[in-house]
């Protein structure tokens, strides 16, 4: 696939949809698609929709919850499927970001160490980590969680690629997207999003009841509050994370767009689990 130039932000044609639809799901899923055309225009289009893939692929991910068993086996097994359906990419950003993070070296070479195709003391811990959170929180708060939580990890990476964020080295996934979404496009898909989670809370409290089990016991928070709160909760820890890569590494890498997703779906869970 050839990189061809875009303009930020642009609005693009039938095609450029399709074509950002296309590189969105190749890039965030496992799932094989024909990649035409990647550059910049699609790539604005790909992060823009990447909440929708995070919807789809939380949906697929939570049927393991659904599956009569103990709750802490079907949390196992759905992150075990997600896992599986994002490649491991984001996982594998955020052990590669810990190593960089970690490394205490300057900038230069912290990238080096993140280049790296093996995994270092702080990347093993990040991980164990972040994959016990995600089981025992998940567990916690069952499946309407989940899909919460995929939609935003995937729209930490809208704001990630907005204007004023660069990459931190030329070339690869970082250059290719940053600086392509607009600050207010940004806005009105982080609003869609929250509309969308306390829309989901409300059909799942008409479900199953109050709070996320359906047990309805006393200081439950309403799934219609709970999961908007989530959401920007998880994605304000996202940004802090973000925050500190500008700080550390200059900008953004493909490594970072993945801890960010780690990062955002884990945060939403934990609170999911904590208030429910």
């Amino acid at each position: 696939m050839r990189l061809r130039g875009g303009s930020p932000g642009s609005s693009p044609g039938g095609t450029g949809r399709m074509d950002g639809l296309r590189l969105a799901v190749g890039m965030l899923t496992i799932f094989p698609v024909r990649v035409e055309r990647v550059d910049r225009r699609a790539a604005g289009v790909a992060m823009l929709v990447a909440p929708a893939v995070g919807l789809v692929l939380g949906a697929v991910a939570c049927l393991p919850l659904l599956l009569p068993g103990p709750p802490l086996l079907g949390a196992v097994l759905s992150v075990g499927v997600l896992a599986v359906l994002t490649r491991g990419l984001h996982l594998d950003g955020l052990a590669d970001l810990a190593d960089g993070l970690g490394s205490g070296k300057p900038a230069g070479q912290a990238l080096d160490i993140m280049k790296k195709s093996d995994i270092g003391p702080f990347g093993v811990i990040t991980l164990v980590i972040t994959l016990f959170a995600q089981v025992a929180a998940l567990a916690a708060a069952g499946p309407y969680a989940l899909v919460t939580a995929c939609v935003t990890g995937r729209l930490a990476l809208v704001w990630a690629c907005r204007p004023g964020v660069p990459a931190a080295r030329p070339g690869g996934l970082g250059s290719t997207v940053a600086g392509t979404v607009r600050p207010a496009t940004a806005s009105l898909v982080t609003a869609a999003a929250l509309a969308a989670a306390a829309g989901t809370g409300l059909a799942g409290t008409g479900l199953s009841g109050t709070g996320l089990s359906g047990t309805g016991l006393p200081g439950a928070v309403p799934l219609a509050l709970l999961l908007p709160v989530a959401m920007a909760l998880g994605l304000g820890i996202a940004l802090l994370l973000l925050r500190r890569a500008r700080s550390r590494l200059g900008g953004v890498t493909g490594d970072v767009l993945g801890a960010l997703v780690e990062t955002a779906t884990t945060g939403v869970l934990v609170v999911c689990a904590m208030a429910g």
